[in-house]
């Protein structure tokens, strides 16, 4: 297995105020904890890759933020980037998570749940799929493919993106790009009407 350092980004969604913390250092094995307000709908994304220069500018090599620093202070992540995608409802109500490539793929991640009731699931993207990326598709550093961009970032057509004439799942299907992200992380969304794969937390308290 390999070890490295990832620095997770956060974003609050439907221009909510932002959590405590934006960005952060996490060394290989190390935890830490942020709390969310309920109710939350937000995404967490991990950078690789970073550094400050000797302006004391901080910058990552794959799922960029283009803050400067290492909070990402309400910027998302530049594609491509893996996603986990985080719907916390109030009073009792169903929570959901998923982890999505629409954006591409940087890295592996999951997530699950603790202290829940019912049939929680992890979401989860194992595999490295930078291994099985495409030529045209691949994002290259010194270390060779860093990550892979979703087709739509690398071709901006709507049959890609689900946009204009394709902007309905009748008319937005599976291309053969979205299906190598979905047979190396199929419990991951592979395109923007991959929709089967949210799963529920049904909360204990």
């Amino acid at each position: 297995m390999l070890s490295y350092t990832v620095w997770p980004g956060t974003l609050t969604a439907d221009q909510q105020p932002q959590l405590s913390t934006t960005g952060f250092e996490l060394v290989s094995q190390a935890t830490s904890s942020v709390i969310t307000p309920v109710p939350w709908t937000g995404r967490f994304w991990g950078r690789t890759g970073c550094s400050t220069d000797a302006s004391g500018r901080f910058s990552c090599a794959t799922a960029e933020c283009g803050s400067g620093q290492v909070t990402c202070n309400g910027n998302g992540a530049v594609p491509p980037a893996t996603l986990v995608e985080i719907n916390i409802l109030p009073n009792g109500g169903q929570d959901f998570y998923d982890v999505s490539l629409v954006d591409g793929f940087n890295l592996p991640v999951s997530v699950s749940s603790q202290g829940s009731t019912g049939d929680c699931q992890t979401s989860t993207c194992p595999a490295n799929v930078n291994v099985a990326c495409p030529a045209e598709l691949q994002v290259t550093g010194s270390d060779g493919v860093i990550a892979c961009k979703s087709a739509c970032t690398a071709f901006n057509q709507p049959q890609y993106c689900c946009t204009g004439p394709n902007d309905q799942p009748s008319t937005c299907t599976p291309t053969n790009y979205s299906q190598i992200f979905e047979s190396q992380c199929p419990q991951a969304y592979s395109y923007a009407y991959d929709d089967i794969k949210i799963i529920k937390i049904i909360r204990a308290s």
